[in-house]
């Protein structure tokens, strides 16, 4: 493994250990002191996640993408900005750190290690949620990651913390987010059984992210100037979660 692959894989498994930490930890923070007003610890929950986010795309986008989602690196992978060799170690890193960030959060909290979750989310508005979700974010990055690079960070949080509220699911449009919030028996959480059906509706998402906005913006090397010059060292392209 070159020492480039090694610092990109690093700063995807930081990057995605503290994003799920964020999640998680302020959902446990926002439950607490909510006094089961739930709006209020949703509240809480999106402002500090999309807060993170931001930051953690600023931090690490140089370096590795800051993709911290499987899909978002499949889709990237897609349209050419980082290559398929390299996908499965960005996406076996986001995974396990995506678990390390959910322990780390319980730990913070004094929670058990593991406490599997009993969070119900199942049904079809759930999971029409989830594609829109992740449709939504993947057709985010798709475009102003070539368009507006600089601003992508700003953004996907923005994004994503609307999403928390437009979508009945809370927006977890990424895979290893899924896994990883089953391990927390609190206000984050999705139980274990519900998780595969956010999975398929997620890679429906993506599909047709890719489907749609690769017609409408289709990448075209050497031809498009405003693409080509936006897409400039197209790996470290700050992309998300």
């Amino acid at each position: 493994m070159s020492s480039d692959l090694s610092r990109r894989l690093a700063a995807e498994a930081i990057g995605t250990a503290f994003l799920l930490a964020a999640i998680v930890g302020s959902g446990i923070m926002g439950e607490r002191l909510a006094g089961g007003n739930t709006a209020i610890a949703l509240l809480a929950d999106s402002l500090a996640t999309a807060g993170a986010l931001y930051v953690l795309i600023e931090w690490f986008g140089p370096i590795s993408g800051a993709h911290f989602n499987p899909a978002v690196t499949v889709v990237m992978a897609v349209r050419g900005d980082i290559g398929w060799p390299v996908a499965p170690a960005y996406a076996a890193v986001q995974m396990v750190s995506a678990i390390a960030g959910v322990v780390i959060a319980n730990l913070m909290f004094e929670l058990p290690v593991v406490s599997w979750s009993q969070h119900v989310r199942i049904g079809p508005a759930q999971w029409l949620s989830e594609l829109v979700a992740t449709f939504g974010l993947l057709g985010v990055i798709w475009v102003c990651s070539r368009t507006k690079p600089s601003a992508v960070g700003a953004l996907v949080a923005c994004y994503i913390g609307g999403a928390y509220w437009f979508t009945a699911s809370t927006s977890f449009a990424n895979p290893a987010v899924t896994l990883a919030r089953a391990l927390t028996n609190m206000f984050a959480g999705i139980r274990p059984i519900d998780v595969p059906e956010f999975l398929v509706s997620q890679a429906v998402g993506a599909a047709l992210a890719v489907t749609i906005f690769g017609w409408m913006m289709p990448v075209r090397k050497g031809s498009d100037a405003n693409v080509t010059n936006a897409a400039a060292a197209p790996e470290r392209a700050p992309v998300r979660t």
